[in-house]
């Protein structure tokens, strides 16, 4: 077969993505190689390409871990990535640990180990203020310092009063999200690019469809920027805990159910960190042409 990187398929709550060891293995440019892998036709087929590497200082950090979307793009945190991340550390003997440290461009993230392929992770505290998530759009404060909370967001390209009700929040990445009657009736593939790629998401925008169904239980779709629809988004899943207790719409304690299973989201507000616990799973391994 020639050159190959060794890959392993994982997924958290059918949020699937392909694991790459950057610790031991020379690994080729990743914005090119992630495309191919990640294709669901032509390669593995993911949402996310996740990387194992050394963190850039063992002070502040135990591994760092890198995060591609099919497109070959960066991006700065995945919620049920470090779930699978965690898992396959231990799972190849990188650590025994029962919590670590994990560096991302979104910042330091704290999994610790729940049990039998169950992962609780310190996902830190939500970002509140509009130019931080980044986006354009207005919060309830009278400076309009945030939170973003059930703004109008005009869509160009249709009529005048083509409008749609949203909440954004970032989770180390930016969310938006937008509440429906019925979750399986959601303009997702229609509604969620459109959404993502608006201008008032200047880094573009994961985009969470969501329905209320009581104060503890949530069903969430997710249109994810650079991927599509996926199955599951982990940080998604707390954005929607976070905008759904500011808005008072849920108890700090939730349960989000997602097209691949349920994640457990405890948000006690203000400045206290948000809680997921959801579960991690290995597919299969295999050899990937350089």
């Amino acid at each position: 077969m020639g050159d190959a990187i060794e890959f392993t398929k994982m997924h958290g709550a059918g949020n699937d993505f392909v694991m790459l060891d950057g610790i031991r293995a020379e690994l080729p440019e990743m914005e090119s190689f992630a495309r191919r892998i990640g294709h669901r036709q032509l390669g593995v087929g993911c949402d996310q390409i996740l990387v194992a590497r050394q963190p850039r200082d063992p002070e502040t950090a135990d591994f760092r871990m890198e995060i591609y979307n099919q497109d070959g793009s960066q991006v700065e945190m995945c919620g049920n990535g470090i779930r699978a991340f965690f898992k396959y550390l231990r799972d190849r003997g990188y650590t025994d640990a029962d919590e670590l440290r994990v560096e991302t461009l979104g910042g330091v993230v704290r999994p610790r180990w729940a049990g039998e392929d169950l992962v609780r992770v310190d996902m830190g505290r939500p970002v509140l203020t509009p130019a931080k998530i980044p986006t354009t759009l207005s919060g309830r404060d009278p400076a309009g310092d945030g939170p973003v909370l059930d703004v109008t967001l005009h869509l160009e390209g249709r009529a005048d009063d083509a409008a749609v009700i949203v909440s954004s929040v970032s989770m180390g990445n930016p969310h938006a999200v937008v509440v429906v009657d019925d979750v399986e009736e959601a303009p997702v593939a229609s509604l969620g690019p459109e959404i993502e790629c608006h201008p008032a998401f200047p880094a573009r925008t994961n985009v969470e469809f969501i329905e209320i169904v009581s104060r503890s239980h949530v069903r969430q779709r997710t249109w994810e920027r650079g991927v599509g629809e996926t199955l599951a988004c982990g940080s998604g899943a707390c954005a929607v805990g976070v905008t759904s207790i500011l808005r008072d719409a849920v108890d700090p304690a939730l349960r989000v159910e997602l097209r691949g299973g349920d994640l457990e989201i405890e948000w006690a507000g203000g400045d206290a960190s948000v809680f997921m616990t959801g579960p991690a799973a290995e597919v299969f391994t295999g050899r990937f042409p350089a």
